[in-house]
């Protein structure tokens, strides 16, 4: 199987004359699940939108597999981006949602899961905020992207949906990259296989989640 590399670099961005991001880098190979944590207003749903190109930087480079992407429709065929907010019609019946956003000779086993199959018969309004959540999840994992973005992925998600959750992130992680962000850390460390935090507009890449309390994002006994 072939490997791919997402580079994000020189990332800046401010708002207001306050800088939210400066000179942010960081990389995402295929296999690679990246925590991306941060304090409320550190700019981890930021970054995630200047990487998928919904919103503008000041200064960005986003290269994939070396190549520099400078427009965002050639960015969508790379990267996937799943938003706090639903993003899949109400109206829509969960069957219409799976056949227009997963290729047909994956539907088959898309059905198959458990959880799945509990909604095929409903429409996306009548879906409790789990179910939903747990289908944007897997609909965004399953599309033909190289890299994955999740933002706020586990809000409002039960114990039992966040453990199926992180089988599908790390299920998927074999043949993607994806980089995560969600105010709950625990559920993010988890599932995670490397961690960054964002702080006063840096990128700091942690060889362990020790590192977390040193630099006074968590507190003694948070782990």
């Amino acid at each position: 199987m072939k490997k791919h590399l997402l580079e994000i670099d020189s990332v800046q961005k401010s708002f207001d004359n306050k800088n939210i991001l400066s000179d942010v880098y960081l990389k995402c190979n295929t296999k690679d699940i990246i925590g991306l944590l941060g304090r409320n207003g550190s700019g981890k749903s930021t970054l995630l939108k200047i990487i998928f190109g919904t919103t503008a930087a000041d200064f960005k480079f986003v290269r994939v597999d070396g190549s520099v992407k400078t427009k965002t429709k050639d960015l969508f065929a790379e990267i996937s981006y799943l938003p706090q907010d639903n993003y899949i019609p109400s109206a829509f019946s969960v069957k219409k949602a799976i056949k227009l956003s997963v290729h047909k000779e994956k539907i088959p086993e898309f059905y198959a899961d458990k959880m799945i199959c509990t909604m095929l018969g409903k429409k996306i309004a009548h879906l409790s905020g789990g179910e939903l959540r747990y289908l944007e999840i897997k609909i965004i994992l399953n599309n033909s992207s190289k890299f994955v973005l999740l933002d706020e992925p586990y809000n409002g998600l039960s114990p039992l949906i966040v453990e199926k959750v992180n089988e599908l992130i790390a299920a998927n992680s074999k043949t993607k990259g994806i980089i995560i962000s969600d105010h709950n850390y625990e559920n993010v460390i988890k599932v995670s296989t490397k961690l960054v935090l964002l702080k006063e507009g840096k990128a700091h890449h942690l060889l362990c989640k020790d590192e977390l309390i040193e630099k006074g994002y968590l507190k003694e006994g948070m782990l």
